[in-house]
């Protein structure tokens, strides 16, 4: 018979998990027409049969990767059995949409349902002890008041009890189950023959986990409040350039290559280019970066971001889900939803967890009752006490809250974990790689040393270079242009490949180029000094003539970011080795190490040889390579972390386990902190859980009684609920450590 497996339902969405592993589990699902779906795909398998999901019906045809998670969304309107498969359609499964059925009370409606009838027990006791009501009032009064609890809050313990059986699994409902239904039908029993009831104790017992499972739910909105509030900061609306008018549009309805006018003080609304104007803009919310970042045409615009000072037009370059903002809200998805290898192994205490605990709330009434000779009652609510107070849903939430607190937070600090492995992995790292170009260094060349007078050198060698693309001529132009130097026009302009350019200004024979285009020159002494010493330090030096005189130098250079000597520092701080590896020739790579404080460098090194370089200095250790390029992607693959600098390429981003989506390197270390109290706060959940229980079974089970230390089956229900509560509240705590 064809097992179908039902999709919760949860916050009015419909969800299940499908892993495709060797076919598709579960297979058989089914759905409630008119209710959106939330299907979870996790590939496991790497046959490429299954790099595709389908659901023809629904037109939904998406690309999974393996170890990849997967939502398919949508909300079911055909009635009758429909199938989804993998792209090849040799993989199939069905989900069967059904009319809704009818809707069940929410947790807050049960634990209020709860609450009132809790009050009349309470009223019941109290009246009892104070001789204020009779003894048979109070048999029958608080059989009056549990029996609507029991339906109400312990039917569905019962149900999912049962549901776990006939699958011969067990879970923390279990035990619930079966201590409210020992307690409810032994006082039922005793309520036709006259012995002592406890009718209360199932009752109080619902009532303290009700208690603790509406907290639960209140706390885990928070944990996982993080993708809320970054999808909160997209701009609602654009002002996009329409028919040669500026119109406010929905955000949705912005293309690619539409135009947009930012006002100060209002959100970008998409990713793209500057056009016009100048302005400064605040990127903490993406970046985490705390100072605005000034913008000028043809610099990049981040969606969500805010507009300080001035006005601009800007370019739509990516839209919808291919926004920055989009792909960190996707990253931080996909990293909540994921599991830490440690994980694996709660799941596996909590698979033996719950028979052990029923064999010892057997155990323990046995020996109270047969081999103590106490009484049947009090045997039986020490067996009670044992079945309540063990807990394995403090063990079963301990690595996921703090995982999704954890990677909520690092994302509002521009740390993006792919996943929970990431955290573990992590730990072990004892070599930071980096790539040079681009991850170390900015990636482009500025000019460090002019050699002659700078405002007459900079102004002739702009004025060549104005035109040209190369970015050694853009650096200069750009030098030139930051101390608000005039350019002259030029004539009989010439480039000279591979060696330079030429042309008149002002009836002057300008040249402009390396040693081969002045081989003829006689070059001073003291020109020829600086040049071998700007050479030794590894920058390109370019020779400026006028009418066959020299006239100056002007060195150029990749410079380090502005904080990687910091960065580096801390690293080593922490006790990590740093490696530079990189293509460029050994020279300058020595060069830009010493400036940073990297000691270890592997230069010369040709992108399809990075992977082959990695995998050698892994026979040290664990390490992660930090890069930004298409040439990084084989490295960042193969490392046992990889780590993209945000400003990269996709391809390397989509390489990486980790991205930071600020350039600042400083980031790196703030990932290592974050990544390692993550970490430490699931360790620190999982011992607290694991102490809870041994401490909390013996005392149930009467081992202290003769010291009068004891505790009865309502105390151990809030004692159980209060030991999630309080998981959960270690992990909210990550909100608020300390990271530097």
């Amino acid at each position: 018979m064809t097992e179908i497996v039902k999709a919760s339902l949860e916050n009015g969405v419909q969800k299940i998990r499908i892993t495709a592993d060797k076919g598709y589990h579960p297979a058989h699902i089914q759905l409630q027409k008119g209710i959106p779906a939330e299907i979870t795909f996790h590939r496991v398998t790497p046959s490429n049969c299954y790099k595709e999901i389908l659901f023809e019906v629904e037109g939904i045809l998406e690309p999974i990767a393996q170890d990849e998670e997967k939502v398919i969304r949508f909300t079911p309107q055909e009635l009758g059995e429909h199938e989804f498969s993998c792209g090849m359609k040799m993989q199939k499964g069905t989900y069967t949409v059904v009319e809704k059925t009818k809707k069940s009370l929410s947790l807050l409606q049960r634990f209020w349902i709860t609450s009132i009838f809790t009050v009349p027990l309470v009223i019941l006791m109290i009246g009892m002890s104070t001789g204020g009501i009779s003894h048979q009032v109070m048999r029958w009064g608080t059989f009056l008041a549990t029996t609507p609890i029991m339906l109400v809050a312990g039917v569905p313990y019962i149900r999912s009890a049962w549901a776990s059986f006939k699958k011969h699994n067990s879970n923390m409902d279990t035990l619930v189950a079966l201590g409210t239904l020992v307690a409810y039908f032994y006082s039922l029993v005793a309520l036709f023959t006259g012995l002592p009831v406890y009718f209360e104790s199932a009752a109080f017992i619902l009532f303290f986990i009700l208690l603790g499972a509406v907290f639960e739910e209140k706390m885990r909105k928070n944990t996982s409040q993080a993708v809320e509030k970054l999808l909160d900061l997209q701009a609602k609306t654009a002002e996009v350039l329409r028919d040669d008018v500026y119109v406010q549009i929905p955000l949705e309805q912005v293309k690619v290559g539409d135009l947009i006018r930012v006002r100060p003080g209002e959100k970008i609304a998409v990713d793209g280019i500057v056009l016009e104007g100048e302005t400064s803009i605040d990127e903490s919310m993406v970046t985490g970066e705390s100072i605005p970042v000034d913008k000028s045409v043809g610099d990049a615009v981040i969606g969500s971001t805010i507009n300080n000072s001035g006005t601009i037009i800007f370019r739509a370059e990516k839209v919808g889900s291919e926004t920055m903002l989009a792909q960190i809200v996707d990253f931080v998805k996909k990293a909540q939803t994921s599991r830490a290898p440690i994980q694996d192994l709660t799941d596996k205490i909590s698979g033996i967890f719950v028979p052990a605990v029923v064999i010892l709330g057997l155990l323990t009434f046995w020996v109270w009752f047969v081999l103590l000779g106490d009484s049947f009652v009090t045997s039986l609510l020490y067996g009670v006490a044992v079945l309540i107070i063990a807990c394995p849903c403090a063990l079963g939430l301990a690595t996921p809250t703090a995982l999704m607190v954890g990677t909520g937070r690092s994302a509002k600090m521009g740390i993006l974990l792919k996943n929970g492995t990431v955290l573990q992995e992590i730990q072990k790292v004892q070599t930071v790689v980096f790539d040079k170009t681009g991850t170390l260094t900015e990636g482009k060349p500025v000019v460090t040393d002019v050699i002659g007078d700078e405002r007459e050198v900079l102004s002739l060698a702009a004025s060549l270079e104005d035109v040209s693309q190369h970015p050694l001529a853009q650096a200069i132009v750009n030098r030139a242009s930051e101390l608000g130097i005039s350019l002259y026009p030029v004539e009989n302009f010439q480039a000279l490949h591979g060696k330079g350019v030429t042309g008149i200004i002002n009836g002057k024979q300008v040249l402009l180029g390396n040693a081969k285009l002045l081989a003829d020159l006689a070059i001073p002494h003291d020109y020829q000094e600086r040049f071998d010493l700007l050479e030794k330090e590894a920058k390109t030096v370019v020779f400026l003539s006028v009418d066959g005189q020299l006239k100056g130098l002007i060195a150029l250079q990749d410079v380090p970011k502005e904080n990687a000597r910091e960065a580096i520092a801390k690293l080593k701080k922490r006790g990590l080795r740093t490696v530079m590896l990189t293509g460029d020739n050994a020279g300058v790579a020595h060069a830009i190490a010493e400036q940073i404080g990297i000691e270890e460098v592997i230069a010369n090194v040709l992108p399809e040889e990075k992977a082959h370089e990695i995998h050698k200095l892994q026979k040290n250790g664990k390490l992660a390579f930090v890069g930004d390029g298409i040439n990084d992607a084989p490295a960042l693959s193969v490392a046992d972390v990889g780590i993209a600098m945000g400003s990269g390429t996709d391809i390397a981003i989509e390489s990486a386990d980790l991205v930071l989506t600020t350039n600042n390197l400083l980031g790196l270390a703030r990932a290592f902190d974050m990544s390692k109290k993550t970490f430490n706060r699931i360790l620190l959940n999982l011992f607290w859980a694991s102490i809870y229980n041994l401490i909390g079974i013996p005392i149930a089970a009467g081992v202290f009684s003769g010291l009068g230390l004891v505790l009865n089956p309502e105390l151990a229900g809030l004692a159980m609920a209060f030991s999630s509560v309080s998981v959960l509240i270690s992990s909210l705590m990550l909100n608020f450590t300390k990271v530097d």
